[in-house]
């Protein structure tokens, strides 16, 4: 099974056909409890977004630490900031870790038409201090998305204006910046420490 399709296979859930649903749970070791791990890690795709000061972020800005990468977007009403909470309470419980082992908390903007890195550094200031908010042109971001197989789609209102559907997987990139692990909703906070820690621990 290919990275992407892997992906694909585990944020449809109850979509999952037999086949590869089995082969998903055989990358999902007893003691996790929600986190499936990616059969093959695999580096992230070349990619050029910008960070919430409007520097550049590539690939190699997820070398050196861990990082769980959520995509969503500043107005989501309901998800994106109930989502980002969990990770930044988890978070909290893993300080006791050593301070190289605690994720870094990321939020990728799926709507870069209106999350400016103006607009990213304010919001992500609510989930705590060391966060990483990324947006960029739509040409970059589906570089991304594409190769990790996260979906996302305008959705008009009937205001007049858009929401944005999208994958609510957390994705897990350790410090060699391979995608290695992947958490599928719903979160929870106690569900994260405890398969975070397996995860980072077996590294």
């Amino acid at each position: 099974m290919s990275l992407r399709n892997f992906i694909i296979a585990v944020v449809l859930g109850g979509a999952l056909a037999a086949g590869i649903f089995a082969a998903a749970s055989i990358n999902r070791p007893a003691e996790l409890k929600t986190a499936f791990l990616v059969p093959s890690p695999a580096e992230l795709p070349a990619f050029v977004l910008q960070d919430q000061s409007g520097g550049p972020v590539t690939a190699d800005t997820f070398r050196g630490q861990w990082d769980l990468i959520f995509f969503g977007f500043t107005n989501c009403p309901d998800i994106c900031p109930t989502t980002l909470q969990i990770l930044a309470n988890a978070k909290l419980q893993l300080q006791s870790l050593d301070a190289s082992a605690v994720p870094r908390v990321v939020l990728i903007s799926v709507d870069p038409e209106r999350d400016t890195p103006e607009i990213l550094g304010r919001y992500m200031d609510y989930f705590g201090a060391g966060n990483l908010g990324v947006t960029g042109t739509l040409e970059e971001l589906l570089k991304l998305t594409t190769a990790l197989g996260i979906y996302f789609a305008k959705a008009p209102t009937d205001d007049g204006n858009y929401g944005v559907d999208h994958s609510a997987a957390v994705l897990v990139i350790n410090p060699d910046g391979q995608f290695s692990a992947l958490f599928s909703a719903p979160h929870d906070v106690a569900n994260f420490v405890h398969d975070l820690t397996i995860i980072m621990d077996g590294s």
